[in-house]
């Protein structure tokens, strides 16, 4: 198996709601194609899907419908400057998530908060002054 990661999907409650809080973040559908049953962002070449999460779990094979759980992950979105962890989870916020954790220093030296999107999917905001991001934004060790 090849070292990637090419799609991300959340599953989600409600996607008219969900696409409309990452496009007040200014994030862009990829294809208008299948947007009523799945919206579709290109990242930093990664895909980022938002799916019903009742069909998520029917696609997998779970039991319970909207209510199965598919794992516990964070996002994480990292910024290029320390002020910027602030104003992206004001972004976030008044795109209709909730702050988790406010931006705050913490103990491997950088400075970093937390918010959720309106499905209840965790989101890091981080600024990490070991690990610049390149100049296309992509995370570097």
């Amino acid at each position: 198996m090849d070292q990637r990661l090419s799609i991300v999907t959340l599953g989600v409650d409600d996607l008219p709601r969900a696409r409309a809080f990452y496009e007040a973040l200014g994030w862009r559908v990829a294809n208008e194609e299948n947007a009523g049953s799945i919206v579709c962002f290109t990242l930093n070449g990664i895909g980022f899907a938002l799916y019903p999460r009742d069909r998520l779990a029917e696609d997998i094979g779970l039991q319970g419908g909207s209510g199965a759980v598919t794992g516990a992950v964070t996002l994480a979105y990292n910024v290029r400057a320390r002020e910027d962890v602030a104003t992206v989870l004001d972004e976030a916020e008044g795109a209709g998530g909730t702050i988790v954790k406010a931006a705050q220093d913490v103990f491997w030296g950088g400075h970093s908060g937390y918010f959720k999107d309106p499905d209840g999917h965790l989101w890091e905001v981080a600024w990490n002054p070991f690990s610049p991001l390149d100049d296309d934004g992509n995370f570097t060790w």
